[in-house]
């Protein structure tokens, strides 16, 4: 057995080694059952497993799947003598990270859009919208990403803000939370809204007192109004590019698996052509998006869809396994619904009724699909739950899955309830960093906001809790997701002092969240989220070990590799200590 030596805190990477060579790699790609593969032994590691043993020294890869996990002693007799031996010097390796909520071509579309994140005031968010369009003066139209609605002067956008700084071409700016798009007035024309332009149920097209349209669209006219338009605009091409630029993304941070919330056609069509491509190095849990018709029969047929995607050309990388529906809105926003009016005296009657959303997850429910349900506020929440206790009436016992998301505002008795009915929590927890905060605890006041993002309530009720990071509307990386969680400090702004610090997690039980749990919830447990034999060789290591370090360096730390089905999709190099 010719073992290679570690010379820093991992072997560096050898152009020999056919796990390092990605050239080779590719040629050797495991799902080639023509080309014979040695067992692969990665040895003198701290492997957290997220399994019933949590701790580990070695694992053994066998095509594109786990063979052992354990000590070292047993691995080296079970990989063989003709293993290929990789000694980790070390380092510490997690399963491969699973985003529980994430948007994944429109994570690689944000990411060449112009950048407004942390603009923070709407002269720097105008700033940075003509700088862009000054030096792509041939772009028909402006895409941009990023604003808050704490950023602007009342939380109020104007097309006036925009046309300020472009007049001569469509300027539609996202909100950060993707629930509200900001137009000027070229954009406006272009999506055909003008002042007699109808809102559809759920959303709103914004007027100001005179009744002329602001450039402010929210949630189903957004949907409905804004979203097609731009469709029309994006090519195959531009979604293939864009599902590319987010794969790299996430070879690179250590997420091997990804859930989408809203799948459309297109999307599924790029996501179909890098799998059959062998593309994809990122396993894809998608729910399909179901809007709102007003109609039972137009609502029922999505799910009717949803369902005959379930069924057919599954694959270890690509599967439907849901529908997504939402039910409200969100804080910033004041599209939430809730309880009780904002401190602003507004309130936002639920996207979906109970009535309306009930026949839609009981129909789900019994075609064996999952439902994941987006509800902020705690009405909306009271509603996704209703629509549970429904199915259950309805199609009686069963094995089933539904899900949560977001559940920022949620009441203690309702915390009760979906637990009891097995209803998974999937929430982010870059969503309560204290750099995003301020306008979200501004419009719920201090008695609702100091019960922001509950997390240990939701475990502690015998609920499965799932972390994501539900990008584009936040940063994708995982790491800095676990340092939110396992802190409540802010990864964009460190400084800021703690959200709320005894809701914070145990490092371990966030990557767990992360991990094994994040893979249950979206089906996928069969197929990775822990390190066990006969899983996928899904999984990371790290420049250094996290559970020994402060946890203000999970900040700075570094994904070396990143395995997927024993492929080597990203690899770094060590940095040399000084």
């Amino acid at each position: 057995m010719d073992a290679t030596s570690a010379t820093s805190a991992m072997d560096p990477i050898d152009p020999t080694d056919p796990t390092d060579s990605m050239d080779a790699m590719d040629a050797m790609n495991p799902m080639d059952k023509d080309t014979p593969m040695p067992a692969h032994l990665y040895r003198n590691a701290r492997i957290f497993t997220a399994d019933r043993r949590p701790r580990a020294e070695s694992l053994v890869v066998v095509d594109d799947k786990l063979a052992y996990v354990g000590d070292d002693a047993t691995a080296t007799r079970v990989a063989g003598e003709d293993a290929v031996v990789h000694d980790l010097g070390g380092a510490t390796v997690l399963p491969g990270f699973v985003d529980g909520h994430a948007h994944v071509v429109g994570t690689g579309e944000a990411a060449v859009q112009v950048d407004l994140w942390g603009a923070n005031t709407v002269e720097e968010i105008q700033r940075r919208i003509r700088t862009w369009a000054e030096k792509n003066p041939e772009a028909p139209r402006v895409l941009a990403t990023g604003w808050k609605h704490g950023d602007i002067p009342g939380g109020v956008p104007d097309r006036g803000m925009l046309d300020a700084v472009v007049a001569d071409r469509p300027v539609y700016a996202q909100a950060y939370d993707f629930h509200s798009i900001w137009l000027n007035s070229a954009a406006l024309a272009e999506a055909g809204i003008d002042d007699t332009t109808a809102s559809p149920p759920g959303g709103t097209v914004h007027r100001d007192a005179r009744g002329a349209a602001t450039g402010l669209v929210d949630e189903t006219a957004m949907h409905h109004l804004v979203w097609p338009v731009l469709d029309r605009f994006a090519t195959d091409s531009d979604r293939d590019e864009a599902l590319a630029v987010v794969l790299a993304a996430y070879a690179e941070s250590g997420i091997v698996g990804s859930t989408e919330m809203a799948l459309v056609e297109g999307d599924y069509e790029a996501m179909r052509r890098a799998d059959a491509a062998g593309a994809l190095t990122t396993r894809i849990a998608a729910f399909w998006r179901v809007q709102p018709t007003g109609d039972e029969a137009g609502n029922l047929a999505q799910v009717e869809r949803a369902a005959e995607l379930a069924v057919r050309e599954a694959t270890p990388f690509l599967r439907v396994t849901g529908i997504k529906v939402m039910v409200d809105g969100t804080v910033d926003g004041c599209t939430a619904s809730l309880g009780k009016p904002y401190v602003n005296g507004s309130n936002a009657d639920p996207i979906w009724s109970l009535a309306e959303l009930a026949p839609v997850v009981a129909a789900a429910d019994a075609a064996g699909l999952q439902v994941a349900m987006h509800a902020i506020g705690d009405e909306a929440i009271r509603v996704a739950i209703g629509a549970v206790e429904h199915a259950v009436a309805v199609n009686g016992p069963k094995e089933r899955r539904h899900r949560i998301e977001h559940l920022e505002v949620a009441d203690p008795a309702d915390i009760d309830r979906l637990a009891a009915l097995g209803i998974t929590a999937s929430m982010q927890p870059v969503h309560a960093d204290p750099a995003i905060q301020e306008n979200w605890r501004r419009m719920l006041g201090d008695e609702r906001a100091d019960r922001g993002f509950p997390w240990p309530e939701m475990t502690g009720a015998g609920a499965t809790l799932v972390l994501g990071t539900d990008s584009p509307t936040s940063p994708h990386a995982p790491l800095p997701n676990m340092f939110v969680a396992a802190t409540r400090r802010s990864a964009l702004d460190p400084s800021l002092p703690a959200n709320i610090a005894h809701y914070a997690l145990p490092l371990a039980d966030a990557i767990v969240h992360a991990t094994r749990d994040a893979a249950w919830a979206s089906r996928s447990e069969h197929l990775h989220g822990r390190l066990a034999e006969g899983l996928y060789a899904d999984f990371v290591v790290l420049d250094r070990d996290i559970f020994a370090r402060p946890l203000d360096e999970l900040l700075d730390t570094r994904v070396l590799r990143t395995v997927v089905g024993g492929r080597a999709v990203h690899h770094a190099q060590p940095e040399v200590a000084r």
